[in-house]
């Protein structure tokens, strides 16, 4: 974290230009990011995505929000390794001056986490909203190629009415369109899907079964055509969702009121994340069986507070039987009341004041005060 009287300076310097939002943050965040890039090499295929960090500080990070999520929560952007959603780089999202070229949110949120100078070339991308054609080009200007879904109302999507496709249009209709090396692939699925790349070529023969709705409202499974650059995109980005998923379970985030100290806790998540996902990939060059990602946790946090791993999973320990109920007592009609006795535990700790209590345990058969501020006799006698 940041240093405290050097973070009183730049809580003074607020409503200025050279007022640094993340300052708190920045040298923890900073380092993981080195780590994150400095520890794995990314396979040829890559995808970012953007991440919402939930959290209920006073205060948040974003100075505006116009989208569904409060100004509390955080957004980042995430690149990840498609193959096994290895966390390569992020960057976090505060203002408009988070980013410097001002060609809109996407564009220079990809362009950022895109750069040769450490990353290399010869890449493929995919994205889902933040394509666009002019970012396409782009990058391809960079020796990187990608893929994504693209809205059409993105300026530079060619707008065609001639062969265009229809709400009748049979399920698996294609048509294409190309740009020099920027592909358009329309495609009717349930709905129609509309995709740009400058990876693949339009089609390659690829099919799949869907159920096809006939004229007499019964279904069929048919067999219909995919394009390429469909198939590609659900095979990379699904495996992309991988560090997200596993970021979610066992992590230690905790209900905090700082919101540097919530973006602490998920830098946390990421590397031993990232620590799992390269455990499981030497694993895989050994040939041997990885550990899950509880045992896994367990292991590293025995490690990293020196003690055994008995003491961070203790054995499970039997249910008590010793819970309290209430005492009954049983008219001469047959009917029950509640019946109130004297605590045994005031008795044996010399109280003067002994109360009567209409609770005992159902082990010990044994009346003792329950629920009363100044007293737990429960407590005291199983102790």
């Amino acid at each position: 974290m940041s240093d405290p009287d050097e973070a009183a300076v730049n809580n003074r310097r607020k409503r200025r230009l050279d007022y640094d939002r993340q300052f708190r943050i920045k040298p923890l965040m900073n380092d993981i990011r080195r780590a994150c890039l400095s520890n794995f090499h990314p396979r040829r295929n890559l995808s970012i995505h953007e991440w919402i960090v939930p959290s209920k500080a006073k205060k948040g990070l974003l100075a505006e929000s116009k989208s569904k999520h409060t100004k509390r929560d955080f957004k980042m952007f995430v690149l990840t390794d498609s193959s096994n959603g290895y966390t390569m780089d992020y960057v976090v999202y505060s203002d408009k001056t988070t980013f410097p070229n001002g060609y809109g949110l996407a564009y220079d949120a990809v362009m950022s986490l895109m750069r040769p100078s450490y990353l290399g070339s010869g890449y493929h991308l995919y994205l889902d909203d933040f394509s666009s054609p002019k970012l396409f080009k782009n990058l391809l200007t960079l020796k990187m190629g990608a893929c994504g879904t693209m809205r059409e109302a993105r300026l530079g999507f060619p707008r065609s009415e001639e062969n265009a496709l229809t709400k009748k249009s049979p399920r698996g209709s294609l048509r294409w369109i190309r740009d020099g090396s920027l592909l358009f692939v329309k495609w009717k699925d349930a709905r129609e899907v509309s995709m740009g790349s400058t990876i693949h070529q339009v089609y390659g023969g690829d099919t799949i079964q869907k159920g096809v709705k006939n004229k007499d409202d019964s279904w069929t499974r048919k067999s219909i055509p995919v394009p390429t650059p469909v198939m590609a995109y659900n095979k990379r980005k699904g495996s992309s969702l991988i560090s997200d998923q596993l970021i979610q379970y066992f992590s230690v985030q905790q209900k905090t009121m700082r919101w540097y100290h919530c973006l602490f806790y998920h830098f946390v998540d990421i590397a031993t994340t990232n620590s799992f996902l390269i455990h499981k990939e030497l694993r895989k060059e050994n040939g041997t069986e990885p550990m899950t990602k509880q045992a896994f946790i367990e292991k590293l946090t025995a490690q990293l507070c020196g003690v055994p791993l008995s003491e961070v999973h203790p054995s499970k320990t039997r249910k008590s039987r010793h819970t309290p109920v209430t005492i009954a007592r049983v008219r001469r009609d047959g009917s029950e009341e509640n019946k109130r006795m004297p605590c045994q535990q005031c008795k044996n700790s010399g109280n003067e004041d002994i109360r009567s209590s209409q609770w005992w345990c159902n082990a010990c058969q044994v009346p003792l005060c329950v629920g009363i501020r100044d007293r737990n006799c429960f407590y005291q006698w199983h102790k």
